[in-house]
């Protein structure tokens, strides 16, 4: 084994000893020579097999006794041909391959491991759609950074998250791991989600190395169908799909996944115009990026390639720089270098940026630095972990509907003598993880009747399934129908499993699946009082259950402490304040369905049939993005702006009363809404550009302040760059994207003089 020279190493410390004295810019230019001249030394040492072994990702497989490796695998990695391993996470299986690559290789390079940490590792919170709808930046921050820690203590550096798609298609499964259809919201939580992931410094080995995906437009394939075709204007592209992906490569994530779709009829995998001339030229990106699992290979069913070397010189020459699981790169890229249709120029730049990554995570520092068993045993289901999990599963929650029940409302509940608790999602440990759960631990859930049972100790619990979520067998009707009827109150908890979402599980009718809601609708005919726990992990359409029963959560898939959780929320310990991130469909013939649409040359008026609308349903989703109730009820004054007339190179502030009328502290998620009246181009009818999460104590009445500059009304122009112009304008504000109040100002061009 060649190891890299001590006197290049001793060099390069010489030039950082001699700048550390200097000034923060010029200390970060002394940092980034050192480490690119740490990079190039390495860089010079490796034979094209090398180089291009670099550039190869390869999956751990999995048996009953745990992660297992391939044996043609460990001889790649042995000969240097293998540079990176996704899949294997225990911190003892880990070592191992890594000592085969540190070891028994020439040059002693050590792999990188990946994992598709998305919502936790083995600790798993709520999927990211439902924590989105907590609206709470710092609480996602917060589930990055300890995801990032419990995996990096199973010997894992990177994961594939954050998922930046945004979606308007609840048909399609992989809306779980995403931010919603907002593209102002789904940027500030990637920034926060990035930010968590890597901290400060990516060389703290409590850390992970981020990978904003799927790049570009993965979440709007035609008809919802995973893996579809996108097509799309650029100008829409630009303007909505693409400032979430913007907003973490800014937050300075290191790696980007090249998504599945094509889009301006060139796959993602082979697309110059994404991958250099949009991620690298146009948002200054300097990380790697890696395909999707077999996504070069995937050239040829596109029918852009011809064969293997031909997708992999495609994909190459687009500016991928690392091949998952295709070994496409591995196999064939010295042939078309020998064949002078590659550069070594083009391996070179792709090798340089993935050992950048390794330098960044300490990892030629001491190749074993995240494998100790016993920070792995400490870390791992640790009791902030645990106690997080809590916290997020709460926020998470969204309250769709609280009508009374005689005197009063249905919930709280108030110590019920007897309460039933239905549903094949009740008790249910494996489904409340949720899609994509890494390593997640089923048998460390809280289910919802176990969390009942823990929260209402003195009332008696009891329990039926009622149904399954495939089948049409109605035999368990019948028992709990009799248990409803003999009990205060019934907890039914409907929805999907975490099968029926995630990936490759796109819904043509995203309806709650089987013989769920006839149950529902029986047990509503009882007479006894229904709380209907929809648990799934995209906006499901329920009309006809939405009219009968009273109340209503959306309880998502909240993970490791989904029921203690939601019997928090039941008792009144927690009061709920989620609000939606996707519209509720009334059905999938309104899908997509999202509220910054456009108003058309004939905006939608019930009294012209010959307006946008439908003849069967209104055009208004069942219920609309940002809306969630609470215990409580806010009202909103008016808003006051301090000058109805602004200049471009002004702010405008303005401001608006809240105040908590009801019995009960809770949380408010107030939300501005802007609409450009008159564009050169059409605009949406409202556009989010602000928000604040407040705590108001019961009769608590505050006044909150937000501002407003010309850079909040920008949008994409005719020549595809963003343009802001003056003109009129409205500005919103409200509980969700519905109920608003409004008021209006002008924005002008500057006068001479002004800056």
């Amino acid at each position: 084994m060649r190891r890299i020279p001590a006197c290049i190493v001793t060099g390069i410390i010489l030039i950082q000893l001699l700048f550390a004295g200097c000034g923060t810019e010029t200390g970060e230019l002394v940092a980034e020579i050192y480490l690119s001249r740490k990079v190039d030394s390495v860089l010079s040492l490796m034979t094209t097999e090398e180089k291009l072994g670099q550039m190869n990702l390869l999956t751990s497989d999995w048996d009953v006794t745990g992660p297992t490796m391939r044996d043609q695998y460990l001889e790649d990695i042995r000969a240097g041909r293998c540079g990176n391993i996704f899949n294997a996470h225990t911190v003892e299986y880990n070592r191992k391959l890594q000592e085969v690559a540190v070891e028994e290789t020439r040059l002693g390079i050590p792999l990188m491991f990946g994992y598709d940490v998305i919502h936790g590792h083995r600790t798993i919170f709520p999927i990211p759609l439902a924590e989105a709808c907590s609206w709470n930046l710092e609480l996602m921050k917060r589930s990055s950074e300890l995801s990032a820690k419990e995996a990096a203590a199973s010997g894992l550096q990177w994961t594939f998250a954050p998922v930046m798609d945004l979606s308007r298609d609840p048909r399609w499964g992989r809306v779980s791991e995403g931010t919603g259809e907002d593209p102002y919201l789904g940027g500030l939580i990637a920034e926060a989600r990035v930010k968590g992931f890597q901290g400060t410094d990516l060389s703290d080995p409590f850390t992970l190395a981020a990978c904003v995906k799927h790049f570009a437009a993965y979440g709007a394939p035609e008809a919802g169908r995973d893996y579809h075709t996108v097509d799309m204007s650029e100008i829409t592209f630009r303007e909505f799909y693409l400032p979430p992906y913007r907003r973490g490569i800014e937050a300075g994530a290191v790696s980007v996944m090249a998504s599945f779709n094509d889009l301006f009829g060139v796959p993602a995998t082979a697309s110059g115009f994404l991958l250099t001339d949009i991620l690298r030229r146009e948002m200054g990106f300097t990380g790697f990026v890696v395909s999707d699992y077999s996504g070069i290979e995937q050239l040829q069913d596109h029918g852009v390639a011809a064969d293997r070397q031909h997708a992999g010189e495609l994909a190459l020459q687009a500016g991928l720089d690392m091949d998952m699981q295709s070994v496409i790169f591995a196999e064939t890229l010295a042939r078309s270098l020998e064949q002078g249709k590659i550069s070594m120029g083009e391996i070179d730049a792709a090798v340089r940026r993935i050992l950048r990554v390794k330098f960044q995570l300490g990892l030629f520092d001491d190749p074993y630095r995240y494998f100790s068993e016993e920070r792995e045993a400490a870390v791992v289901f640790g009791e902030e972990l645990m106690d997080h999990a809590l916290v997020s599963a709460r926020e998470s929650v969204v309250l769709l509907k609280n009508e009374p029940a005689g005197d009063r409302k249905i919930l709280p509940l108030t110590a019920p003598g007897s309460i039933a608790v239905i549903g094949p999602l009740a008790d249910n440990q494996l489904d409340m993880l949720g899609s994509w759960h890494a390593a997640g631990d089923h048998t460390k859930v809280v289910t919802l009747l176990e969390g009942i049972r823990k929260r209402f100790t003195s009332s008696q619990i009891r329990y039926e399934q009622g149904c399954d979520f495939y089948s049409a067998d109605r035999a368990g009707f019948s028992r709990a129908l009799s248990l409803a009827r003999n009990s205060d109150v019934v907890i039914l908890a409907i929805g999907e499993t975490q099968a029926q979402s995630g990936e490759a599980a796109s819904r043509s009718i995203p309806d709650i699946p089987g013989i769920q809601e006839e149950l529902a609708m029986e047990l509503i005919a009882t007479g006894t009082p229904v709380v209907v726990m929809i648990m799934a992990e995209r906006p499901l359409s329920f009309p006809q259950l939405d009219e009968r029963a009273s109340a209503i959560f959306y309880a998502w898939h909240l993970g490791t402490r989904a029921g203690d959780a939601l019997a928090d929320i039941l008792s009144g310990a927690y009061n709920p304040s989620g609000k939606l991130v996707m519209s509720i469909p009334r059905n999938a013939g309104q899908i997509p369905v999202y509220y910054n649409v456009k108003s058309t040359g004939r905006p939608a008026d019930p009294g012209n049939k010959f307006t946008s609308k439908y003849l069967d349903v209104p055009n208004e989703p069942l219920y609309p993005f940002g809306f969630g109730l609470s215990y409580t009820d806010f009202e909103y004054g008016e808003i006051h702006l301090e000058d109805a007339l602004i200049h471009m190179s002004d702010t405008l502030h303005l401001s608006i009363p809240v105040k908590n009328t009801g019995a009960y502290d809770g949380h408010e998620i107030v939300q501005l809404y802007v609409r450009d009246l008159v564009g050169s181009l059409t605009r949406p009818v409202k556009e989010l550009k602000g928000f604040q999460k407040v705590f108001l104590s019961a009769g608590e009445q505050r006044t909150l302040h937000f501002t407003l500059t010309a850079d909040d009304l920008k949008f994409i122009g005719k020549d595809l760059e963003y343009i802001t112009e003056p003109g009129d304008f409205k500005v919103f504000v409200g509980p969700d994207s519905e109920r608003l109040r409004e008021a209006g100002f002008t924005l002008v061009q500057n006068t001479t003089g002004r800056n």
